[in-house]
């Protein structure tokens, strides 16, 4: 099975309608939208979240391309607007941070009285 970064990037969506999320990317706010967009309670963690809203996308997908009544647009933006939100946020979460050990800060050595003291 595919990890789900692998899932975000194989979509291959109009370029109206990721320019669209793209814009509205920056205004994402997950504890008011995934509500809105899952129909109940925002999960959690976002590895959840980004599974459901890929099943979720790939419904409203189908949607368009046949071209039932019942599609909407902007459902269909904001469920990618959430979709791309919740991909950055697992991605960041993911990445390992530079700098210092897992556990938490490094202390500065340049800073240490000692070192001051022996060069």
């Amino acid at each position: 099975m595919e990890d789900l970064q692998t899932r975000v990037k194989a979509l291959r969506r109009p370029r109206l309608l990721v320019s669209a999320a793209r814009y509205g990317l920056e205004d994402y706010d997950r504890l008011r939208v995934l509500p809105r967009v899952l129909g109940g309670a925002a999960p959690g963690r976002p590895g959840p979240a980004l599974m459901r809203l890929l099943d979720r996308e790939v419904e409203l997908d189908e949607q368009r391309r046949s071209g039932t009544a019942d599609y909407k647009v902007a459902v269909h933006v904001e469920t990618l607007i959430a979709l791309m939100g919740e991909a950055a946020l697992l991605r960041d979460l993911s990445r390992p941070r530079a700098g210092g050990p897992i556990g938490g800060d490094q202390m500065k050595a340049s800073g240490i009285e000692a070192l001051r003291l022996a060069t």
